[in-house]
């Protein structure tokens, strides 16, 4: 049987590069996990079927749900920096055999934000190829998909601080020009610009008409944010984590936030927020290229880039959060040990890195044929937001219960208890949402094959749960080590 202890011993032999990277890096870890830019111009205006001209409320709201988790992020990450992250979260909080699940989520399906992005990178290329130079999609979609990941996965082998740095370039480029777009769209909207969209004013939508229609909407913003937790597995990586890794969590949520509302808010009332409801479907279905179009002209290209840029910056956070995961989970052992090792050269997770990124490309590739891209697109969306946000859930919970537990004395009723349970509160119809359980009355039911997404959602947990309880039989040690802090000592507990 493997202790902790031995665990312990064994990470100091082959660990991540210590404090590789600052503030800035891992804020844009986040940042860029997020795909701002591929998400205001793509998913939140999913919203707009149900809120209307007063989907921005919907994103303020969202804004203020998902820093609630992060609130709980960060509050845990001062106590336990790691490269765990959230499963060590939840090991505190809620039990070792929880935090193994949570970890099985996190290194099986987060992961699959690489073949996610990755695809409508190579679809973007493809159908702007297509349309304006009459080039084939069908062989251009599959040339920048295998691009992405190999650009992407290349650079998630190297030193942190290279892939850092480039998804710190690339994020605040794509946030640069949509900010200016958007800027742009208010000026030329004039007159139309107005703080009504801030209210029920133009919740109009027939069956969500007021507060019902804003908070139908609020859920796809929500599934916008998905990401922003990405900094914490870089724990061991960071530079003064106790307080970098919380800062960047909190900090990227709020960035985002406030970009989905200026965007959100220049979409609606450029476009028209009486009749913001046919936003979604607008240029088929691009309605940003179309307005970009509109009010740059051939500067749309500088959009097009923006979300390549977008796709691959996305691929980069994704990738480093989740390999640092599953090299965390190959440290102690609950995934095969090759998992574990790091370049002697870079420091990285070499194996995982392999793993991850070829296994996204062959899982991209196979979907994009089976089905189409957007539709292979579509359905990895949904797998990843049905698996991950049961975690979000948990940890807000973990806050609650690891603060009263063991930090007594610092437990505060609004950081510890009310706004924990306002971000589960807000998460639960998101959880619903996604996989299309008619719990509320604005969720439909999903059609084939996004319908396949909950199948594997379940199969992929009950098979972490067949995992779990091998190892609770022949290996308890390995699971009790999911809420070990390597890193360095903890401070000794009063009392």
């Amino acid at each position: 049987m493997t202790s902790v202890e031995e665990v312990a011993a064994a990470s100091q032999a082959t660990g991540l590069r210590k404090d590789a990277i600052g503030l800035p890096d891992v804020i844009f870890a986040s940042v860029t996990t997020m795909a701002p830019a591929a998400a205001a111009a793509f998913s939140i205006a999913v919203g707009a079927v149900f809120a209307g001209g007063s989907l921005v409320a919907g994103v303020v709201i969202a804004l203020v749900g998902c820093l609630f988790t992060a609130l709980s992020i960060g509050q845990l990450a001062r106590h336990l920096p790691t490269a765990g992250g959230m499963y060590t979260y939840i090991a505190r909080g809620l039990g070792s055999k929880l935090g193994f699940l949570a970890g099985w989520g996190f290194a099986g399906l987060y992961p699959l934000g690489i073949p996610l992005v990755s695809i409508l990178f190579g679809s973007i290329l493809g159908s702007t190829l297509q349309a304006h130079f009459s080039l084939s999609y069908n062989a251009w979609w599959v040339i920048g998909t295998i691009f992405c990941v190999l650009l992407v996965g290349g650079l998630n082998l190297t030193n942190v601080q290279v892939s850092a740095r480039f998804g710190l370039v690339l994020g605040a480029l794509e946030i640069l020009v949509m900010v200016a777009l958007s800027i742009t769209l208010i000026i030329e909207a004039g007159s139309r610009n107005t703080f009504s969209v801030f209210t029920t004013h133009y919740a109009t939508v027939p069956g969500f008409h007021g507060t019902s229609g804003i908070i139908a909407g609020s859920v796809y913003a929500i599934l916008a944010f998905i990401g922003f937790d990405a900094a914490a597995p870089l724990a061991e990586e960071t530079r003064n984590p106790r307080r970098n890794v919380g800062c960047a969590v909190i900090g990227s949520c709020l960035i985002i936030g406030v970009f989905y509302v200026l965007t959100t808010y220049a979409a609606t009332v450029y476009f028209g927020a009486g009749r913001f409801i046919s936003f979604y479907t607008a240029g088929g279905g691009n309605p940003w290229n179309l307005m970009a179009t509109a009010v740059w002209g051939g500067g749309w290209v500088v959009l097009f880039i923006a979300l390549l840029n977008s796709n691959a910056a996305c691929a980069n956070g994704g990738g480093l959060a989740s390999t640092r995961t599953q090299w965390a989970m190959g440290r102690i052992r609950v995934l095969p040990s090759v998992f574990g090792r790091t370049s002697r050269k870079w420091g990285s997770p070499y194996v995982a890195v392999l793993v991850s990124f070829g296994g996204g490309l062959a899982l991209a590739l196979w979907l994009g044929e089976q089905y189409t891209p957007l539709t292979a697109f579509a359905l990895i969306g949904t797998i990843i937001t049905g698996a991950v946000v049961p975690i979000y859930i948990a940890v807000n919970l973990a806050c609650i219960v690891y603060f009263w537990r063991e930090h007594r004395s610092e437990f505060n009723v609004l950081k510890h208890l009310l706004f924990p349970v306002l971000g589960i509160v807000l998460f639960v119809p998101a959880f619903f949402t996604d996989l299309g359980i008619t719990l509320f009355k604005f969720i439909s039911p999903l059609t084939y094959p996004l319908s396949l997404a909950g199948i594997v959602v379940a199969a992929w947990y009950a098979l972490g749960v067949a995992v779990l309880v091998f190892f609770a039989i022949r290996h308890p040690g390995r699971i009790a080590a999911t809420a070990k802090v390597f890193l360095e000592p903890e401070p000794a507990q009063a009392g």
